[in-house]
């Protein structure tokens, strides 16, 4: 509770979620909301480039302009949030899954376990995940769920060590030795006692890892390797108008906008969370009043 109200009280936290939440409705009700169909082009001779706030031939109102084909600007910016948000959350949700199973069982195996698996977390965390990232995804067909699985398998071993650092000091703590002597099992001592005391450094460090995970989709499908086109993503879109960047910047312009309103938002709430979740950062002694000292 006491990190709840430290969360209502922060103003990154209020800031972050309600950016996120924004972004969330927008792709939500993306059917609803957007004026037209992200991927239509009516007739791209008359309706391209127009500049925001322009009418078509037929009377049709584009908000935030058009692109190279005629395509409305604001649609495609409504149904790109469904997919990079889409991509930034089931990544990270492989991540964690996937790190907090190596992580722990390592911890809890110790011997050759633990040195196996943190030997295999410690190479595939010195291979370069750029390069990783263009292999996988040249090597097969790119789709929505590549890019979901391409990232979430090679973004899981900071949170392994994490997970496997957190488990090794909560075993050595003295309640875990009273809860075994109480003849609690294995998987009631990890339920109950290793997994909530775990999730608290794992949830900040997922937190962070959404925009990171944004970011990387937005870089693949600009390299035309990530989400395919015709569907919209924010990196595609911006792809799409690097070329006309100087006579009809809003394509490119307006999703980095979002891209980085969406990265800045999940950065505050992982700063937030990390103050509000920590104890020893929840009461700072650097904003304590100095103690007066007292008059002879």
């Amino acid at each position: 509770m006491t990190g709840a109200r430290a969360l209502v009280r922060d103003r990154r936290a209020v800031i972050g979620f309600a950016i996120l939440a924004t972004f969330a409705v927008v792709a939500v009700l993306a059917p609803i909301l957007a004026p037209l169909d992200p991927n239509a082009q009516p007739d791209i001779l008359r309706t391209r480039f127009l500049a925001p706030f322009s009418s078509g031939p037929d009377g049709t109102t584009y908000w935030l302009g058009t692109d190279r084909f005629g395509r409305d600007i604001l649609s495609r910016l409504m149904y790109g949030a469904r997919i990079s948000l889409t991509v930034g959350m089931l990544s990270v949700a492989v991540s964690v899954l996937i790190g907090c199973v190596v992580g722990i069982s390592a911890a809890l195996g110790g011997g050759w376990i633990e040195r196996a698996l943190m030997a295999i977390t410690d190479t595939v965390l010195a291979m370069p995940r750029l390069i990783v990232l263009l292999t996988l995804a040249a090597l097969w067909e790119p789709s929505l769920w590549l890019v979901v699985l391409v990232l979430g398998l090679t973004g899981w071993m900071g949170i392994a060590r994490l997970a496997r650092a957190e488990v090794k000091g909560i075993l050595a703590r003295p309640y875990l030795d009273a809860a075994r002597a109480t003849g609690v099992s294995g998987l009631r001592l990890v339920w109950f006692h290793l997994l909530p005391n775990t999730m608290t450094p794992v949830i900040v460090a997922a937190a962070l890892a959404v925009g990171n995970a944004i970011t990387l989709e937005s870089g693949l499908s600009f390299l035309g390797i990530g989400v395919p086109p015709p569907a919209p993503s924010w990196g595609n879109m911006i792809a799409t108008g690097r070329d006309a960047l100087v006579h009809a910047p809003w394509i490119a312009v307006l999703p980095g906008i979002f891209l980085v309103l969406a990265v800045v938002a999940t950065n505050l709430i992982g700063d937030s969370l990390r103050d509000a979740l920590d104890p020893t950062t929840r009461e700072n002694p650097a904003h304590l009043p100095l103690p007066q000292r007292t008059k002879r």
